[in-house]
């Protein structure tokens, strides 16, 4: 047997390993996996780094001669020099720091949080919730005109009133020409013009932004740049089948204490209690519990919620562990009632749910529901409603811990009629997670450029569980799915598109408008068939009316699907044509997607029937008073135009909020994706920019501090504005939505109606 080599421990710098990459001295072997972390692993890396914490040891192997078929890191340059070094561990981790630190990832930018410079209230640090470190993300995507969405994160000036600074910026290496630029940029709109005010006191306090900016920038890169990753060195005379050795070993063989064993034996010696044996007896009670997470951190989680603590290792080490086992009894109810509750929701699985934030959350309260069955029903209502915007917001992208503390401590309040210090009793507009301005729904462009659900990917995985919710019924059998079916296997994943007729058509067929989660069947010919004959062949129907059926279960829009072939067409237009029908085809699967996520935030259930119907009509009298709506948000559109265009050459950079700019950017690129006839030019005006603007944004800008001066001669006391607009826009919802408004709420709507139109009609006067 050869004697295993001696290997040295060395310290590394970061900025010592990129020049190495960069020279492309070093590379992976060929039989290391592509890089699998999420985006959240890389945050967490990316924390760990720029707060100076130590990492665990890299492997490498010296080399002369290569002994493995290598590849490049992802990204690297391919300079074809001589490879010095094979990475045999550690690859994930030198490949986030990489792609992070160049931020050349498609779908995620990453910035560090530095909450001195943010304007907004939101990106204000609040030091109670705040976990270590400071890495924000934005997962990115592409509108159809290919432009990267949000708009906000390529904007230095937009980036920096959100107290972000691009991870780009702070990677090894002369960037002082770069920096320079981007503090130009992001400070510009705060650099006092020839004739302000105290012009030269406005001037210095410009001055030491962008000094003070800069040494932010200066200090995390040399933070980043002398940070040390250290690495162990197999000789250049280990053997590959030695090598391989010790890589396996590496990554099979260490298994640290878990969290959940230490707080294991903390209880054991505080309550002299086996918590394996409450476990055990819960694995028992609820065996389907473990089907959405492990055990440990289900059982931890909603047990430092239970306690008001954070459902992350900080809260879990915090709270009292004699009151967990105090607890465990109304912690186990509220684990089984909120497997009852997923499963009547579809979702009935871990590999199938968007976020495991909402366990803890869910489980938690029902700790608080009343058994009363009207009390109940309330509750489990907020909770859809909850769990539904859950998937379908940012909510959870980032600091996910911390939202659902939050989120958890409103809803309880709401659950529990708790009220506030000036006497009113909290309600659903007090739970952030529903405030829609802040964490706008998913949109039909965002759902788009959604990928494939294996991947861990909220939306993705949210659009499947629609499908579930809705019956998700198999081609082959029509039978409905259920959670036995995903055990046994006999649920997968299938293009509805097949990406064999896709493959040459620069498309993208892995998308999760192209996925529905069915029974396999071995694959016949397609050539060059329809997708709609194609599954006609490849299952066993009924009828047509039976295919379009088990179709629409999965959302699909049958009529999509329906053409004669493409046999007669030239290679090209064969292309073109596909192309062109699977653009139209996850387009409508998008629209109705969005149409069910609009009706599951409001907490309702959702139909097959109701999906597809045409078009919904209100009685008489409530379409009336739609109609009087409408009628009074043109007047105030046309009223805030008038007045504010009087006011300022650009009143919409002047006295429009960031967010509502960024909002109103959205739709107006929607709007052109789906009017490609029409142009932005004609949208350059105050009055034509107003027509995009929601009920509440219009208020937003109206009643703004800075902008209210111009208007309270018109509408008075700022405080009863609000009030009408808040009647008005609760009737406006529940009519958009579809949803039965109360006596209360169509009394209230008509006074504000009145109201707003007595006023309208003196100004026209």
């Amino acid at each position: 047997m050869q004697k295993m080599p001696s290997s040295s421990a060395q310290d590394r710098q970061i900025e010592i390993w990129f020049q190495k990459i960069e020279h492309g001295e070093i590379k992976l072997p060929r039989f290391q996996r592509p890089q699998a972390w999420d985006n959240k692993r890389v945050a967490s890396l990316l924390n760990t780094v720029i707060n100076n914490l130590p990492l665990g040891v890299t492997l490498l192997l010296n080399v002369e001669e290569e002994q493995f078929v290598s590849r490049y890191i992802s990204t690297a340059p391919e300079t074809n020099h001589r490879v010095t070094e094979h990475l045999l561990d550690g690859q994930q981790r030198l490949t986030a720091l990489w792609r992070a630190l160049h931020n050349n990832y498609e779908q995620v930018k990453y910035f560090v949080h530095y909450p001195k410079f943010a304007i907004f209230d939101e990106y204000k640090a609040e030091p109670e919730l705040e976990d270590v470190g400071k890495v924000f993300t934005q997962t990115r995507w592409k509108n159809k005109h290919g432009v990267n969405m949000p708009l906000w994160a390529d904007h230095p000036d937009r980036i920096l009133n959100r107290g972000l600074i691009p991870f780009e910026l702070l990677m090894p290496g002369d960037k002082s020409n770069e920096i320079e630029d981007w503090i130009e940029q992001a400070t510009a709109s705060k650099k006092p013009k020839d004739g302000d005010e105290d012009l030269m006191k406005k001037l210095q306090s410009w001055m030491d932004l962008q000094k003070e900016i800069n040494k932010v920038i200066r200090d995390y890169r040399e933070t980043i740049a002398h940070f040390n990753l250290p690495f162990l060195a197999l000789p250049v005379q280990t053997t590959k089948e030695t090598a391989l050795n010790v890589f396996i070993n590496m990554n099979t063989n260490s298994k640290p204490l878990s969290q959940y064993d230490i707080i294991r034996a903390e209880i054991e010696g505080v309550k002299g209690v086996s918590i394996d044996d409450y476990q055990q007896q819960l694995d028992q009670q609820v065996p389907l519990l473990k089907d959405y997470w492990d055990l440990p951190f289900l059982i931890l989680a909603s047990s430092a919620l239970i306690q008001n603590k954070l459902p992350n290792q900080r809260g879990m080490w915090d709270m009292k562990k004699d009151l967990m086992i105090e607890n465990w009894d109304k912690m186990a109810d509220g684990l089984s009632k909120m497997v009852v509750f997923l499963d009547g929701q579809g979702i009935y699985d871990k590999n199938r749910l968007p976020t495991n934030a909402v366990l803890s959350v869910i489980a938690a309260l029902y700790s608080h529901v009343s058994e009363s069955l009207d009390e109940r029903a309330v509750a489990e209502k907020l909770l859809r409603k909850y769990l539904w915007t859950a998937f379908f917001t940012d909510r959870y992208e980032n600091s996910a811990a911390n939202n659902a503390y939050k989120d958890y401590l409103a809803l309880k309040r709401v659950i529990l009629s708790e009220t506030k210090e000036d006497g009113s009793i909290f309600s659903e507009e007090d739970v952030v997670i529903f405030d829609q301005k802040r964490y706008p729904l998913v949109t039909q462009e965002e759902l788009l450029s959604v990928g494939w659900p294996k991947r861990e990917n909220i939306r993705a995985r949210g659009v499947m569980a629609i499908f579930s919710k809705l019956g998700a019924e198999d081609f082959a059998d029509g039978t409905k799915l259920t959670r036995q079916q995903l055990i046994d296997g006999s649920r997968q994943y299938h293009h509805v598109f097949p990406a064999s007729l896709l493959k040459d058509c620069e498309v993208n067929e892995n998308l999760v408008l192209n996925c529905a989660l069915i029974s396999d069947k071995t694959n016949l010919n397609i050539s060059n068939k329809a997708p709609y004959t194609y599954l006609l062949e490849r299952y066993q129907w009924a009828t047509t009316d039976d295919v379009d059926a088990r179709l629409a279960t999965h959302l699909i829009p049958a009529e999509k699907l329906k053409n004669e072939g493409y046999d007669h067409l030239t290679e090209q237009e064969c292309q073109e044509k596909i192309a062109a029908d699977y653009h139209d085809f996850v387009r409508e699967r998008a629209r109705l997607t969005v149409k069910a996520v609009q009706k599951l935030v409001m907490g309702e259930h959702i139909s097959v029937g109701a999906l597809f119907e045409e078009e919904y009509q209100l009685p008489a009298s409530l379409s009336n008073l739609h109609g009087a709506i409408n009628a009074v948000e043109l007047s105030l559109r046309a009223l805030a135009a008038s007045v504010l265009q009087a006011k300022s050459n650009r009143p919409f950079d002047q006295f429009v909020s960031e967010r509502s700019k960024e909002n109103v950017a959205k739709k107006l690129q929607r709007y052109l994706s789906d009017n490609p006839a029409d142009s932005v030019e004609n949208y350059l005006d105050f009055s034509s920019q107003l027509n995009f603007f929601t009920l509440g944004e219009l208020k937003d800008t109206i009643t703004a501090i800075n902008n209210y001066k111009y208007f309270e001669a018109i509408f008075g006391n700022r405080h009863a504005l609000n009030n009408r607009f808040r009647q008005l826009s609760t009737l406006r919802n529940q009519l958009a939505h579809n949803n039965e408004p109360t006596d209360i709420m169509v009394k209230d709507g008509e006074a504000a109606i009145i109201w707003f139109n007595q006023i309208l009609e003196a100004q026209e006067v």
